[in-house]
């Protein structure tokens, strides 16, 4: 039997008999819960890539096409991180290259869709339908919720690309359940999701979510919310996360700016996949990316991330990401804080860094980039957990384990190698949220 139809199988055996423990904020786990869950497994399933390393070769390709016109000249020139830059647009990743630096970018938002890189590349939200314009940014209602609020916006069947009149800040009353096809984008103004509940993605597929600021994101109370315009379900508390995704796929996160969140700022758990996490900003945070929850939950040996072009910066302790049971691509990252370790997890995850600059803290029992819990070294050393073009400054260390990544007859375009880390700072330069304004580059 081949190995995909085989994960196919354990994972519709195992998923059905964890799924009564595994509710995440679900009181109530009813028969429109229970259709959700299958058909969200069957999504995932079809999005699980049986071949993952064709993925990561394809990303690698692209960012190599976009930086062939970079100057290498000054190894030094390219390892400085400038954060502060006022001259014209300058589109400096693929992902960027392809909708940014264009006048008339909003007449077209829609071209984003056709932009995400990496293991979420399918990924088009709410690409096929219309635009729904956010004009309020209270949250009174959860139940009811009015129309020109985000929470309206997120419940609606149809797919929604959803865009805001203004810059606003929404405090959450509770958590914003968002269902399938949908893009949030923030671009045009500065929108805000601060001092209540997070995003949750259950369930579902096909979401982007870009150009948002989502910072102090705290626990809250469950009660009654409604989840969908012809369906009211009973919630337990939300932990705190900014981002929660449960078994959901094909979800794209880019140019997002995260900090100071209850949980984590990111967690992506319970045989989600198709994930790409790119071009963001993360700061003052201590568990910044969890992916897999649970040890004991094997269904996760389907989750397949790719994080790209995204800047870890002050503030930050650990889990960028902590990892379980699947494949992960950290590629062209930028690495400056970290206060326990940088990449970590258990279970044997398959980790492959490219690319990525890391820049260990002064202290010399923090310069380990890499961090391997649960299992002894006769156990973890069969892990595959690879480092390629990684540039390791101020002593940082990136302890290598298991086969070096298999050669397969690829064509030559998917053979060749991501940039190395000297490029991080071209790549990442513009990470985190974008000052877009209409009519004027972004």
């Amino acid at each position: 039997m081949e190995l995909a139809k085989l994960i196919r199988l354990i994972f519709f055996f195992s998923f059905a008999t964890l799924i009564p423990t595994l509710l995440a904020d679900i009181a109530e786990f009813d028969e429109v819960w229970k259709e959700r869950a299958d058909e969200a497994k069957k999504n995932a399933l079809e999005a699980y890539q049986p071949d993952p390393e064709s993925v990561t070769f394809d990303f690698n390709f692209e960012v190599n096409k976009e930086t062939d016109s970079f100057s290498n000249s000054t190894t030094r020139r390219n390892l400085m991180h400038i954060r502060k830059y006022k001259g014209p647009c300058r589109a400096t990743n693929p992902i960027d290259r392809c909708w940014r630096c264009k006048k008339k970018w909003a007449n077209n938002r829609k071209r984003l869709a056709k932009c995400v890189l990496g293991f979420g590349r399918k990924t088009t939200g709410g690409l096929r339908g219309r635009y729904y314009l956010v004009t309020d940014s209270s949250d009174d209602d959860v139940m009811e919720p009015k129309p020109g609020t985000l929470r309206h916006a997120v419940i609606q069947k149809q797919p929604l690309w959803i865009i805001f009149a203004r810059s606003m800040i929404i405090k959450l009353s509770k958590e914003l359940i968002i269902t399938s096809d949908k893009t949030i984008d923030g671009r045009g103004a500065n929108v805000q999701i601060a001092y209540g509940a997070g995003l949750t993605i259950q369930f579902v597929k096909n979401v982007i979510i870009h150009n948002l600021k989502i910072h102090h994101i705290v626990q809250r109370e469950g009660g009654m919310i409604r989840d969908s315009v012809d369906h009211i379900g009973l919630r337990t508390f939300s932990d705190g996360d900014g981002i929660s995704i449960f078994g959901s796929s094909n979800v794209w996160i880019d140019h997002v700016s995260m900090s100071k969140c209850q949980d984590g700022l990111i967690d992506a758990i319970v045989g989600s996949t198709a994930i790409t996490i790119s071009n963001s900003h993360f700061t003052h945070h201590n568990d910044v990316i969890l992916l897999g929850a649970s040890d004991a939950y094997e269904d996760d040996k389907i989750m397949q991330v790719t994080i790209a072009f995204n800047h870890f910066g002050q503030g930050l302790i650990q889990r960028m990401p902590r990892c379980r049971w699947g494949f992960f691509h950290v590629v062209n990252n930028d690495y400056t804080h970290w206060r326990m370790y940088a990449i970590g997890g258990s279970k044997h995850p398959t980790i492959i860094s490219q690319g990525n600059r890391f820049i260990a803290p002064d202290e010399a029992h923090l310069k380990e980039v890499t961090h391997r819990d649960y299992a002894p070294e006769s156990e973890w050393k069969q892990w595959t957990w690879r480092s390629e073009g990684d540039v390791l400054m101020n002593g940082a260390v990136f302890v290598q384990s298991g086969a070096p990544l298999k050669k397969k007859p690829y064509s030559r375009l998917d053979m060749i190698k991501a940039k190395p880390g000297t490029f991080v700072t071209r790549l990442t330069r513009f990470s985190g949220t974008l000052k877009c304004k209409v009519g004027k580059r972004c």
